[in-house]
């Protein structure tokens, strides 16, 4: 577990590296609306991260990202057989859910699984009603995973050993949607639902 949890945090601080590649000297901001929101930048620009993915939803119906990312959204990629990272970030962005619609905003939480082997359609449904009433939760077949997964830049794989109780390592990122803009910003583990709330309507008010 130890050797595990080592191999995830190496391969999330990797992915940290990538995102986090600055291009403060060679950019410009001076078209950018979000250009006073933003707390990190993306190697390759915003438009690296997100684009098309097709998954299945927790009613078994096939959606595409053009019916889920309807409204500003905050999406993880995560299973719901995972101990202790998963269920602690899709509490804080719940929380950072409820905050902003304290404000009147209108934000959903979104959680695509990285595990399609058990994480059936039936299993993400019951696990988004734990986690905030709008929540949509996506599972698919392994080939959709994968493609939704490459699309958003993410990092998963299956650890060696038990077949039923298996873990999965994955990256840790949340990530803020905009309809009609695509991905804006991102998230990491050290950020509080406040910090969360705050930087998502900063971006919703720069629309």
């Amino acid at each position: 577990m130890k050797m595990a949890k080592t191999v995830a945090i190496a391969a999330s601080t990797a992915l940290v590296g990538m995102l986090a590649a600055t291009w403060w000297v060679t950019r410009d901001t001076s078209d950018d609306a979000f250009a006073g929101c933003r707390a990190s930048v993306v190697a390759g620009g915003t438009a690296a991260i997100g684009g098309p993915f097709t998954l299945v939803n927790g009613q078994g119906e096939t959606v595409t990202d053009k019916d889920v990312i309807t409204k500003p959204s905050l999406v993880y990629f995560g299973y719901t057989f995972c101990p202790d990272v998963c269920p602690l970030d899709n509490a804080r962005n719940a929380e950072a859910i409820d905050l902003l619609q304290e404000q009147g905003r209108d934000v959903q939480p979104v959680f695509i699984s990285i595990d399609p082997e058990r994480d059936t359609p039936e299993v993400v449904a019951e696990y988004a009603s734990y986690v905030h009433d709008d929540m949509i939760a996506l599972t698919g077949s392994a080939e959709q995973v994968k493609a939704a997964s490459k699309a958003y830049k993410t990092y998963y794989r299956k650890q060696e050993g038990d077949e039923e109780y298996y873990l999965v390592d994955h990256s840790t990122f949340t990530y803020l949607m905009l309809p009609e803009v695509g991905f804006v910003e991102f998230f990491k583990r050290e950020d509080t639902p406040e910090d969360i709330a705050r930087r998502t309507a900063c971006f919703m008010d720069a629309v």
